[in-house]
């Protein structure tokens, strides 16, 4: 399979693209603001234990204090033995001070996760301190493989010390690993003095920053290129690899081309697509990601693919599309917990069996560890994905401050009847005689009703002129009180124009009940353009031949 990596560097941020087959299938994301702190380690102060939760909270200087499950709260040394039998009161008081590690980053509300089971990564290996344990990575398959590494970092391993044999590292002799321990076990030695050193909470020790990560854990033999944009990026790349694999010096590429990098090899259009609710699959159908703060559901739908021979056959198809791009955009979006995917309903038992499997034959290529438990007795397709960092949507996105996450807003009617209530409300207990009040355009039109009847009928009913300003860009379900007044304090305001004065409009639309006439705004306030509907979509001169409460009349010049 073709690999590649693309890093696109700015003063902002830092972002990494692997491709793979020219599609990206991990993005990763680091902004100056906002480090990252996964795999950080920290002098911890325990805040408070928890027995009924079996946790303790514990202040390593974040916003918010972190989480220490029991599990996670005991030594290596305690774990192999001890694990599901100690009480959180039994290992934590409030005011100890303890290294710890962040295995997940703040989510929302909740703070970070801690162990206190440290490991630390090199290339070729990871440094457990203090657990007698050897292993190797699961993606490494081969058996004889495995138990050849097993045998090398058997010999190799300090005492004391656990080690684990990472993916890149396979078919590589003791060399490597003796020289990855020659950078890890003094670095074990510096954060132990400065734990004992520094106050707590602090930070002790920081994993390396974006790029340099990719080059530690991403870059290997498997990519075919590693292509960045920025010149000085490009020679810190090149000089780290002279350390780590100089054998991979000759796959990196600097990008100095006018069109950013990231379009050139189609990411940004992908990320967009990633943001999207709605996935379209190159056979017709299209995927539907809903999420909740439980899990992720993923609806798979036929859509425009009609098929060629029979509605089994088309549904098989789709599905089977469907599972690989799934697993693409999990990976790509980063989607992390409970994942259910709701295939179309497939008779066939052998069509179920090939989706499944697909699935499964995907989800081995992603580097997070995935677990698929196959279907429902409805049908559904469960799985689970380790979730350490925030999926790209929480990375790039914010909550809609309009609609608070619903998704959603009220329609322009039922606004209109809500504002009114709330308008006769206020001016109730108003002294001023007129107001002006603004609101979306959609609103005001059915707030003022045809022929302005609608607003006549509030102010009999409120005893005060009401002059009412739409506008293009305020939100549906707002509305603002301009000004109040005396009657001709507040008209001065309402109209923005002047009978015999001459303006510059666009013609928007027709007029709802006379298409030959055109509409057109100033400032929210309605002109009604004599012939102008003609001109929709023009910008004319027009001469203001009547003002009237809720609109003004003109003629093109």
């Amino acid at each position: 399979m073709q690999k590649k990596i693309v890093i696109n560097c700015d003063n902002k941020q830092t972002r990494v693209a692997v491709l793979e087959e020219d599609k990206p299938v991990e993005i990763y994301l680091e902004r100056p603001v906002h480090q990252r702190v996964v795999g950080n380690i920290y002098k911890g102060v325990v805040a408070n234990v928890l027995p009924g939760m079996q946790a303790a909270f514990v202040d390593i200087g974040l916003e918010r204090n972190a989480f220490l499950y029991v599990d996670d709260a005991l030594l290596p040394e305690e774990s192999n033995n001890s694990r599901g039998k100690k009480k959180i009161e039994e290992l934590l008081r409030p005011g100890e001070e303890v290294m710890v590690q962040v295995v997940k980053e703040p989510f929302g509300s909740k703070g970070a996760r801690l162990t206190r089971q440290i490991t630390i990564p090199g290339r070729h290996l990871v440094l457990m301190p203090s657990a007698e344990y050897t292993g190797v990575s699961r993606r490494i398959e081969d058996p004889d493989e495995r138990e050849r590494l097993r045998q090398i970092i058997a010999e190799i391993r300090p005492e004391g010390h656990g080690l684990i044999v990472r993916t890149v590292a396979e078919g590589l002799d003791d060399d490597a690993f003796r020289q990855d321990l020659q950078f890890l076990l003094p670095l074990w030695d510096r954060i132990q003095n400065r734990f004992r050193q520094k106050q707590a909470p602090s930070l002790i020790y920081q994993d390396l920053d974006l790029i340099y990560r990719m080059i530690r854990d991403l870059f290997t033999e498997q990519i075919e290129q590693l292509v960045v944009d920025t010149r000085y990026e490009y020679e810190k790349i090149q000089e780290a690899l002279d350390v780590v694999d100089s054998s991979l010096v000759n796959r990196v590429y600097y990008y100095s081309g006018d069109e950013p990098v990231f379009d050139v090899y189609g990411i940004e259009a992908e990320i967009e697509r990633a943001l999207s609710r709605t996935v379209w699959l190159d056979c017709g159908g299209y995927l539907v990601f809903d999420h909740t703060e439980a899990l992720t559901v993923i609806d798979v739908n036929t859509g425009k693919y009609i098929g060629k021979t029979n509605l089994a056959d088309t549904v098989f198809k789709t599905n089977l599309e469907a599972a690989t791009e799934i697993i693409r955009q999990v990976r790509l979006r980063d989607i992390g917990g409970i994942i259910i995917i709701d295939f179309i309903d497939m008779d066939n038992e052998e069509h179920r069996r090939l989706v499944l499997e697909k699935l499964t034959e995907k989800a081995k290529e992603d580097r997070t560890k995935s677990h698929i438990l196959g279907l429902t007795g409805l049908g559904l397709v469960e799985m689970t994905r380790k979730k350490a960092r925030q999926g790209l949507d929480a990375v790039l996105q914010q909550t809609c401050p309009y609609c608070h996450g619903r998704g959603k807003v009220l329609t322009a009617d039922v606004v209109s009847a809500r504002t009114e209530r709330q308008l006769k409300s206020y001016l109730n207990g108003l002294d001023s005689e007129a107001v002006l009040v603004e609101m979306n355009q959609s609103v005001a039109g059915l707030l003022i009703g045809p022929g302005g009847s609608y607003l006549r009928k509030l102010e009999e009913e409120t005893g005060k002129t009401i002059f009412i300003r739409g506008s293009e860009t305020m939100h549906v379900e707002k509305h603002h009180v301009l000004a109040t007044g005396s009657l001709s304090e507040v008209q001065e305001l309402a109209y923005p124009v002047t009978v015999g004065e001459r303006y510059q409009v666009k013609v928007e639309e027709p007029h709802a009940n006379n298409p030959y006439d055109g509409i057109a705004r100033i400032s929210g306030f309605v002109i009604d353009v004599q012939a102008g509907g003609a001109y929709v979509g023009e910008t004319v001169t027009v001469e203001i031949m009547e003002v009237a409460k809720t609109f003004a009349r003109a003629k093109v010049v």
